[in-house]
């Protein structure tokens, strides 16, 4: 006889169970409350989109384009990718759908899942999930601060300890081909100790040099150019507005000229929010402006600014400061014997309707195996109900955090437990 086949999930690609399901909502009702407050929106963009936006919009010579996209033809023999990042579908559909009409700045945020065939590990999976936002309209230095103190009061809220906010400014197309051929400059003696992709890199886009991570290559670009070395005047201006401004608004920050981000529409002000909790992959959130990129798309010359927040990574280190919290029912109900199963089903739904978290028991077991069940599931409370509460009209009750207990008339048994839940 043959067995049926067991399945499991694909490499580098997890469930996500409860409890720590009950974590992501609570970063996600967190982003949409403090996103809401700033005047975001949410857009949904779709999670399959036309090979050519990524391969315009990311760079060709970028890791993501040449060895982590999943790409596939359908059956027009279209080709289609399964979306690697959020900020080109969002644009796309900004300048699709004539958003650019809207009072400026135009704000947005987007969640769900992206794609990248890439080495799992701590932090880094092949199906991931991100919280992002994108700001067009506006390339006021102030805007760039007050995004990434946006991202701080999420990081606070959430109770994020132990994270660094680090930023850069990458220049603009007027500055950039100086540094280009600095780079260039600086690696011509060195080609034949970077690895093959960086050899190649150097010809094509010198930049995506300084993301590789190859450990030979990191060595070998100990050293090189600094960006901010090359900036134009109004590149440097405009920089320095948004150290003045994040001094101004007290965020602590640090300048790390060495940060390049991976992805080739970045212009301008570039940051990363770092944890040394997460080992290689120590990134939680980035971003950065992309003053270029809508009218790349056929849009009219809209600047744009935002982030990502990667959600594995940062459910991780919330899990690793405080553990995962519930939830917990707010109270089981116990019932003995036929009779009391029914009542006990009625009353749950009488709690729920209260907006009380209430569970029965449904299969008869001992009151012994009931209890021991509300104590896994970490109930508040407990609720006893048999032929003897049914008959006297009192159920008793147990809380089963602090063990005080008592009887209540079974009549008044939702205002009781509404009033001892309402300081939850």
């Amino acid at each position: 006889m043959s067995s049926s086949p067991r399945f499991s999930a694909l490499k580098g690609i997890q469930d996500i169970l409860p409890p720590d399901s009950s974590l992501w909502q609570k970063v996600e009702a967190a982003a949409k409350e403090v996103f809401t407050l700033h005047g975001f929106q949410e857009i949904r963009p779709p999670i399959i989109e036309s090979t050519a936006l990524f391969t315009r919009s990311i760079g060709e010579t970028t890791d993501i384009v040449e060895k982590e996209m999943y790409t596939f033809l359908d059956k027009a023999g279209r080709s289609i990718t399964l979306r690697p990042e959020g900020t080109a579908s969002v644009v796309r559909a900004y300048v699709e759908h004539h958003l650019y009409n809207l009072p400026s700045p135009q704000k947005f945020f987007y969640s769900g899942p992206m794609f990248r065939y890439e080495r799992p590990q701590k932090g880094r999976f092949r199906q991931f999930h991100q919280i992002g936002v994108e700001a067009f309209g506006v390339d006021a230095p102030f805007l760039d601060a007050e995004i990434i103190v946006m991202l701080r009061v999420l990081l606070e809220r959430l109770g994020l300890k132990g994270v660094n906010f680090e930023v850069n400014s990458i220049g603009c197309e007027k500055c950039r081909p100086g540094y280009r051929s600095a780079l260039q400059d600086f690696f011509s003696a060195r080609l034949e100790d970077l690895c093959p992709d960086c050899r190649r890199r150097y010809e094509q886009n010198p930049l995506r040099i300084l993301d590789c991570k190859v450990e030979r290559c990191i060595e070998v670009r100990r050293g090189a150019p600094r960006v901010t070395d090359f900036l134009c005047g109004d590149c440097r201006a405009h920089f320095d507005e948004v150290l003045s401004a994040l001094t101004l608004l007290n965020i602590p920050h640090v300048l790390n000229p060495d940060m390049v981000r991976g992805l080739d529409y970045y212009t301008r002000t570039t940051f990363e929010v770092t944890s040394e909790h997460l080992g290689a992959q120590k990134a939680v959130a980035a971003g950065g402006r992309y003053d270029r990129l809508v009218e790349e798309f056929g849009g009219p010359p809209v600047p744009g600014i935002g982030f990502a927040i990667g959600m594995e990574r940062l459910t991780t280190l919330l899990r690793d400061n405080e553990g995962v919290i519930g939830p917990f029912p707010d109270v089981c109900i116990a019932p003995i014997g036929e009779k009391a199963t029914k009542e006990a089903f009625l009353m749950a739904g009488r709690l729920r309707a209260r907006g009380v978290w209430a569970e029965a028991g449904y299969d008869g077991s001992s009151l012994r195996s009931q209890l021991r069940r509300a104590d896994r599931l970490s109930s508040r409370y407990v609720l006893i109900l048999g032929d003897d509460e049914l008959s006297s009209g009192r159920v008793k009750w147990k809380n089963l955090r602090d063990g005080s207990q008592g009887e209540v008339d079974i009549r008044g048994i939702e205002e009781f437990l509404s009033a001892a839940l309402r300081g939850r």
